[in-house]
């Protein structure tokens, strides 16, 4: 969108039709009532990571105008349990979007205005024409200047309505966790790790009885090293341990920390709390570098690797010489196999490994993949999924298996535990044969134990095996659940206070 003449649209904006869900507001309202606004509409799916790197920009902007402009948010889905009204709620809650969000959930709205991609943002005049859209990330700068002289022009003519919208907002359930993101468990230091992560902290609990031997994090968003009650996170996802050290994936801080057990600690060791907005894979020092939304960790070779989900890359990070560098993925969002850097992968979320590769549950195409961990010859490989657009929820060999967005994987006894985090499922895949099967749940989002056929998750996105048990981090229903595989049952954690 170029540089605006100071003139109204000409285009009507489209409004929004009757029957649709809505959030945030005690009622539907239209954009005839809101004549007099500057209305910004953000064309918005809770899946996608572009989507959810433009919101702290959105809230900038509602700040700085929060006179004259209403933003409504367009939630359009991709995938089919992002069609529904109260998995969009849970996503408000835990993105904290404070804004009118409308359920497109038909994408009947996508059609009248034409959209083609996600995020994309239309501006709408106080006489409700279409001034211009914008699709992609960073869009701060796109728009200020452009609301600045809308402002100065409507002001002059009177146009202006600064009367305040009131909103709704949608409330979380109060818990000891909420929307824990990643869990790890190490039967060696009987630690049971959980990124607890819209409470921005780290729990460490006791394997065999699940009592909380240590908090790390204020429990405050933030970006600050020190001791394990004064540091702060900003929504953190993976973890990986060793020695006496483990490092997290601190994703809205665009970061990596080191949670030091000895001196109770935390410090930052890559990244520097903003987001690069350039493909920039070259080695190079970690610390003060900008990274993009790092997922999951794992450990294989003596290098950490990181799912960098915002640049839909693999990269590998060496803790003892500080330096960082891509390892695989072309930083274009695609399902394409082949060498390492030419390759393309799709907001990769979760991260295990066997010890000769890297298994990816490569989220927006839906897909189990790997990467070759040598990267002299290396390549990207695709165990089950497609591509892009085919998701689903079907058993079976290779491309012919649909999973939902699912993020995170685990290897274990020569199998890897999927978590098929949209179908409301954990799924089993034969590395070898790509098979697929369905381990627990019923594909119905809810929080019920028992046998495995019968039990239900709810967008579970984090696990973690030892010989005999599967710990799951069941995000949506703020617990942490317990497949035992000999017992084929699901039960769920009674997480116990520290004494």
């Amino acid at each position: 969108m170029g540089p605006m003449a100071i003139q109204p649209g000409t285009v009507n904006a489209p409004d929004f039709p009757d029957g649709l869900d809505w959030l945030n507001v005690d009622r539907p309202i239209s954009l005839t009532e809101l004549r007099g606004k500057i209305c910004l509409l953000d064309f918005w799916t809770y899946c996608c990571i572009n989507c959810m790197h433009i919101l702290p920009d959105l809230k900038r902007l509602e700040k700085k105008y929060s006179e004259e402009l209403v933003v409504i948010g367009v939630h359009t889905p991709k995938f089919t349990t992002e069609r529904e009204t109260n998995n969009i709620r849970q996503a408000l809650i835990r993105y904290g979007v404070e804004h009118p969000i409308v359920n497109d959930h038909s994408m009947q709205l996508w059609r009248e205005y034409a959209i083609r991609a996600w995020p994309t943002l239309v501006l709408v005049d106080p006489l409700g024409k279409v001034v211009g859209a914008h699709s992609g990330e960073g869009i701060y700068e796109v728009f200020d200047p452009i609301i600045t002289q809308m402002v100065e022009y409507f002001d002059k003519n009177n146009e202006l309505d600064r009367r305040f919208v009131p909103t709704v907002i949608e409330g979380a359930e109060n818990g000891f966790l909420s929307f824990p993101g990643k869990v790890l468990a190490d039967p060696v230091s009987n630690s049971l790790f959980v990124s607890d992560s819209n409470h921005n902290r780290i729990l460490i609990l006791s394997l065999d009885n699940f009592q909380v031997k240590e908090i790390v994090g204020a429990g405050t968003t933030g970006f600050d090293d020190g001791n394990f009650d004064k540091a702060t996170f900003h929504h953190p996802q993976g973890m990986a341990l060793t020695e006496n050290r483990l490092f997290v994936a601190d994703t809205e801080n665009h970061a990596l920390r080191k949670i030091n057990f000895t001196t109770k600690t935390v410090d930052t060791v890559a990244g520097n709390g903003t987001q690069s907005r350039k493909l920039d894979a070259l080695p190079g020092d970690a610390l003060g570098r900008a990274l993009n939304s790092p997922w999951d960790l794992e450990w294989a070779h003596g290098v950490l690797f990181i799912a960098m989900a915002g640049s839909h890359q693999i990269w590998g990070f060496d803790p003892e010489s500080g330096i960082i560098a891509g390892h695989a993925g072309s930083g274009l969002e695609d399902h394409i196999d082949g060498s390492l850097l030419a390759a393309s992968l799709a907001q990769p979320s979760g991260l295990t490994s066997n010890g000769n590769v890297l298994f990816i549950a490569d989220s927006e195409v839906s897909s189990i993949r790997t990467v070759d961990l040598d990267p002299r010859g290396g390549h990207v490989r695709t165990i089950v999924g497609k591509g892009l657009f085919d998701y689903g929820d079907i058993d079976g060999l290779g491309d012919t298996v649909r999973l939902q967005h699912p993020l995170d994987v685990e290897h274990s006894d020569g199998s890897i535990y999927v978590a098929d985090t949209y179908n409301h499922k954990i799924k089993i895949v034969n590395p070898t044969t790509g098979k697929s099967l369905t381990l627990a749940g019923t594909g119905e989002a809810g929080l019920k134990d028992g046998p495995l056929n019968e039990a239900l998750f709810y967008e579970p996105s984090g696990l973690s095996a030892t010989d005999k048990k599967v710990f799951v981090a069941d995000t949506n229903n703020h617990a942490i659940r317990v497949i035992d595989l000999e017992q084929g049952s699901v039960s769920t954690l009674q997480i116990q206070p520290r004494t």
